[in-house]
Parts: C-alpha cells; sequence; structure tokens
C-alpha cells in the first residue's frame, strides 16, 4: 500500500521534477515509510511507500528491470503473488526480491497485457517500456486502489489521489455539470471517469490505460461482473451454496493475511466483520488485535456497538481495543478528515473511520475490514423492493437517490441543470447485458459503481491518511464472481444477506447474526444545528461559494430555515451534502 505519481510528456520537453516531488509529498502520509523518484528526458515517476511486503530495499520503488527494459510504480497489495512468482521462475524468470512488486514486472514481460486478469488483489500502477516509450496505467476490477489523472499541455499527469494533481494551479477546476449531477443526486457517488473537476479524471475499475510515446491513448476494460448462472447452479441447493460460500470465504480470508508485518481487524459488531475475524482465528492468526469505535447514543439511536464487538473479541480471544468518541472531539476533527478526502464524502462514516484509523496506527500496519458484503451479498433494503418490480429503474431511483432532477432542478444554477445524468447513468446500466433479474441490476451497479466511489473511497482515504492498510476480503474478485451465481431468493432470504448470515452461523455467535443491523448516525452531521449548522451556513456564504455560483439562493435559504426537516432517502442531511462540496471545495482549492 502505497501513492505513485508522474508525469509523461509528448512534446519533447522535460518533465517537471519540482511538480513531480510536490505531488509526491503531497501523498506522504499515503507511504511514510520511504520514498523515491526515476525521471527520463520525457518521463518522471514517483513513489511514497508503506513497507508491507518485503521490508527490504530490494522492494523499493520506483522499481527498474534493465535486463526487461521496464519499470513500475505500484500501489496496493497482490495477494497471488507467491504463485505466480513460482509460475514465472518455472519460465525462467529470476528475482531479487520477496515482494509482489518485481512479479509484475515479470508477468508482464511474460504475459503482456492479460497479465492483470492473472492478479487477485489491488492494485493501481504505472509501467513503462524503456525503449518504445509506452506507459500502462491500470487499476484493479472493483476500483479498491484509486488513481487519477489529467491532461495538461504536452503531456499527461497522474496520482492516488486528486488533492496531489491539484499542486498545479493550472488544472482546470471548473466544475463538470455531469458530475455535479451525480454527485448532488446519486448520494455523492461520481462514477469514473468523472470528478467533480473538468481537468480531473479517474481511470475506470478493471481498465488498463495504454499511453503511447505520441500521446495517443487506448483503454481497455479486462473483466465485467456476469450475474449468469448454469442450469446446475441454478439447481444447487440452499445447503450446497452455504457450504461452497463458506470455503470461497475462507480463501479470501486467508489471502489477504498475506505480508510481512502482523495483520489485525477493524470489528464493528457486526455479521460481516465478525465473520471475518472469526475466519481470521481459524486461519491461525496469533495474537489478532481487533479494533471497534462508538459514538454517544442519540435519543432511540444506539451510537456504538461495544456488546457485540466485545463477544466477538471474547469468543475469539483477540486483543481488542475500544475506541468512543465524544461528539466534541469529533467535530474537532471534521476539518482534517475534509482534508483527508480524495472527493467529497458526505457519509457520517468518514469522520469516524478517520479517527479510528489514527487508532489503529499506533498498533497496526495492515487490517482486514468488512466493506462490501451489503452490496455483493444484498443486504439493503431495496433489494427486496425490486425483487417483483415492474419498473425497478424508477423503484431504484426512489430508493436510493437525494433528490429528483426536478428539485435538483431547482437547486443548481440552470447551466448545470441540462440533463439528468444520473437518472440516464441507472437506466443504461440496467439495460447492460449480464444481469437479467432486477435485483441483480442493482447489485451488480452498486457492487462496480457505488460501492466504489462510496463506502471503498471512504476507507481507502481515511484509512490511508495515517499509512493503514485496509484490506477487504468481500471484494476478493472471485468471491464477487461466485456470489453472482448464487440465485437471488439465496441472498434475500432472511431479510436480507440470507446465505452469507447462515454461512456465518458456523463460525460466529447467532447472537451477533439475529440482532437487528447496527447504523451509527452522527447527529451533528445529519441533524444541523448550534456550531455545525453555523459552519454550513458560513460556508455556504462565504465569498468563494457566491463566485462559485453553483447553488440558487431559495433552495439554500429553504434548506438552512429548516435544516432537520430535509433528510434524504438514505437518512442523510440535504444540507449537510451542500455545505460538505463547499467546504471540500473550500480546503482542496486554498491548499
Amino acid at each position: 500500500m502505497c501513492a505513485i505519481a508522474g508525469e509523461i510528456r509528448f512534446d519533447g520537453q522535460c518533465p517537471d521534477l519540482g511538480m513531480v516531488d510536490q505531488m509526491n509529498n503531497r501523498m506522504a502520509r499515503r507511504g511514510p515509510d520511504s520514498f523515491g523518484v526515476f525521471a527520463t528526458p520525457d518521463r518522471a515517476f514517483a513513489h511514497r511507500r508503506l513497507k508491507i511486503m518485503d521490508l527490504s530495499e530490494a522492494a523499493a520503488q520506483p522499481m527498474l528491470d534493465p535486463a526487461l527494459g521496464l519499470g513500475i510504480v505500484f500501489n496496493g497489495a497482490i495477494y497471488n503473488h507467491l504463485e505466480l512468482r513460482r509460475e514465472l521462475e518455472g519460465l525462467g524468470y529470476q528475482f531479487y526480491s520477496h515482494g509482489d512488486t518485481e512479479v509484475l514486472l515479470k508477468a508482464y514481460h511474460a504475459w503482456g497485457r492479460d497479465f492483470v486478469k492473472r492478479l487477485n488483489g489491488m492494485f493501481a500502477f504505472a509501467l513503462w517500456e524503456r525503449d518504445s516509450g509506452r506507459v500502462l496505467l491500470g487499476r484493479d476490477r472493483l476500483g479498491i486502489k484509486p488513481l487519477y489523472f489529467a491532461e495538461i499541455s504536452g503531456g499527461l499527469r497522474f496520482a492516488s489521489t486528486l488533492p496531489a494533481l491539484l499542486m498545479d494551479r493550472s488544472v482546470d477546476t471548473s466544475i463538470d455539470p455531469i458530475a455535479l449531477n451525480h454527485y448532488l443526486s446519486f448520494h455523492a457517488v461520481v462514477p469514473a471517469p468523472y470528478t467533480l473537476f473538468k481537468g480531473i479524471r479517474k481511470l475506470p475499475p478493471a481498465t488498463v490505460m495504454a499511453i503511447e510515446a505520441d500521446g495517443s491513448c487506448h483503454e481497455e476494460r479486462y473483466w465485467a461482473l456476469d450475474y449468469q448462472r448454469s442450469a446446475e447452479d441454478e439447481a444447487r441447493s440452499f445447503d450446497e451454496w452455504r457450504e461452497i460460500l463458506l470455503n470461497g470465504l475462507r480463501l479470501a480470508v486467508r489471502r489477504r493475511l498475506v505480508a510481512d508485518v502482523p495483520v489485525g481487524a477493524l470489528l464493528s459488531g457486526g455479521v460481516d466483520s465478525s465473520l471475518i475475524v472469526g475466519l481470521m482465528a481459524e486461519a491461525g492468526v496469533a495474537n489478532l488485535r481487533t479494533y471497534n469505535i462508538g459514538f454517544a447514543d442519540v435519543g432511540g439511536e444506539k451510537g456504538n456497538e461495544f456488546e457485540y464487538a466485545d463477544l466477538i473479541a471474547q469468543t475469539f480471544a483477540t486483543e481488542h481495543e475500544r475506541l468512543f468518541v465524544p461528539e466534541s472531539e469529533l467535530l474537532r476533527r471534521l476539518p482534517e478528515a475534509i482534508t483527508a478526502m480524495s472527493e467529497p464524502m458526505v457519509s457520517h462514516d468518514c469522520i469516524g473511520f478517520y479517527l479510528l484509523s489514527e487508532a489503529v496506527s499506533r498498533h497496526s500496519k495492515v487490517v482486514q475490514s468488512g466493506q462490501g458484503a451489503d452490496e455483493v451479498f444484498g443486504g439493503y433494503h431495496w433489494y427486496p423492493q425490486l425483487s417483483d418490480s415492474r419498473n425497478p429503474v424508477g423503484d431504484y431511483l426512489n430508493a436510493f437517490r437525494d433528490r429528483h432532477f426536478e428539485e435538483y432542478r431547482q437547486l443548481v444554477q440552470p447551466q448545470y441543470a441540462t440533463e439528468d445524468h444520473s437518472g440516464m447513468f441507472v437506466a443504461n446500466h440496467f439495460v447492460m447485458p449480464g444481469a437479467a433479474d432486477p435485483v441483480e441490476k442493482a447489485l451488480r451497479l452498486d457492487t462496480t459503481v457505488m460501492l466504489v466511489d462510496d463506502p471503498v473511497k471512504r476507507v481507502d482515504n481515511m484509512t490511508m491518511a495515517f499509512g493503514l492498510e485496509a484490506r477487504v476480503p468481500f471484494l476478493d474478485h472471485e468471491l464477487v464472481e461466485l456470489a453472482a451465481r448464487i440465485p437471488v431468493r439465496h441472498k434475500l432470504s432472511g431479510g436480507g444477506k440470507g446465505i452469507l448470515k447462515e454461512a456465518a452461523r458456523s463460525i460466529v455467535p447467532s447472537a451477533v447474526i439475529d440482532r437487528p443491523k447496527g447504523y451509527f448516525p452522527v447527529p451533528a452531521l445529519k441533524y444541523l444545528q448550534g456550531n455545525v449548522l453555523e459552519m454550513i451556513r458560513d460556508a455556504l456564504s462565504s465569498r468563494a461559494a457566491r463566485e462559485r455560483d453553483l447553488f440558487q439562493q431559495p433552495y439554500v435559504a429553504e434548506l438552512l430555515a429548516n435544516p432537520m426537516e430535509h433528510i434524504t432517502q438514505l437518512r442523510g442531511s440535504k444540507l449537510w451534502q451542500l455545505g460538505l462540496l463547499e467546504l471540500w471545495l473550500q480546503t482542496h482549492l486554498a491548499a
């Protein structure tokens, strides 16, 4: 887990090494252990390292292989690198390091661009050919590792975070209307390749971009999630699927134990993280460290799951740490969490994850985390609603969207409301081949789009702010493919995630499986009042906001007058969504 950056020139000019260095320094917290830069007359590549695999300097980056004429900067973790290494050694390749980075270089030389199809892991990389001048940018199947890029005069820059690219003040930071519509309508999810800035894009998941020496580019998508299943899969019993799934989960968790440092776990107390902890213990992890965060209770809503996390910690004899965050501390640290966001994220979990990551990083450098189970196995409330839907697109949008296009037109200035981009995006996604059932259409969209640019991005940004690597076994691509083969009826049984819950029953106590799903509101970010409301009011009425002129003031005034009455379908504050956007813009454009 690290950070990468670089500049590629097509015009005969030398790369701006000072700018590349600034970009790299902007991401220092993602890779606090070491750094490096490599440059030629037309290219420069930079790296920040978090030492997880092969702690020696033999695995330092940028990594070069002069005999093969290749180089690479790489962010992520390849869990099957030992198997790939043995296969490559059988082909005659020799290795001088023991980590996963060098395996990528040899794998590309042996198998060409298709080498990415052999990788099991999370990754973003820039790989270059010395002689042809070709550069490949690549991203893992489910977008766990980020990769942003910006076209510049005569070249292209890339980085692991969007703010790193903002070190160049000439980047076009005008607001992209398509991205703005997604952000304010689609629960702050802005699908690739868009970002809020016209001048910055992100490489889509499961994509390799080949950049030639003359600047021509070609993108290739190398993986897609398919929900078609065989007659044999359709006919399997629930019990058969439960055992197949449990074995798949064991493999996904075991893969993510590959490291040269101890691997801990984030333990929320829910079934997903509890199952991961149980499987880690079953795999023989000694002195397993687990971590849990909680907040104050709010009215009838409980602010923590300490009792369930404690039960799991006791069951598996983990070294457990609780972190209780009073509301005053949470709000005091909120600006730091906004600084850590590569893109604005409205989820209340962001500040919680930020503070939890700080505490975890004092003892662990790697943890497993439970993100993805709801999207992959059907845990959200809108999936059963779609099971007999006659209007899947409309029903999905009614359950998920923060505001429909009619309201959106009242919110933003007319030049930003020409098309219902988020509505069209969902409609186009639902007609793509590979998923016939309405529930599976939603599962595919949530797994490959929403998950990427909400929970997964949130975990990456907040953990990496403290040099902490988070691994997500529920997003093992082979497990995701397995889940897609399981009939919908097995996923929706038992109120949702039925097949996963029953697989977990042989591992974790039933008290954790059968309890209601937990939800941790941050009340000050949902029901805005007091100091937070004033912070939002100040941001939206600031000179910067007035000059940006994104929003129609009557709509903003209505939200400010009654912020507690304007709550989205997914239980978020509509005013917080606007305020967070403006705070994020002010934070990063002024940095």
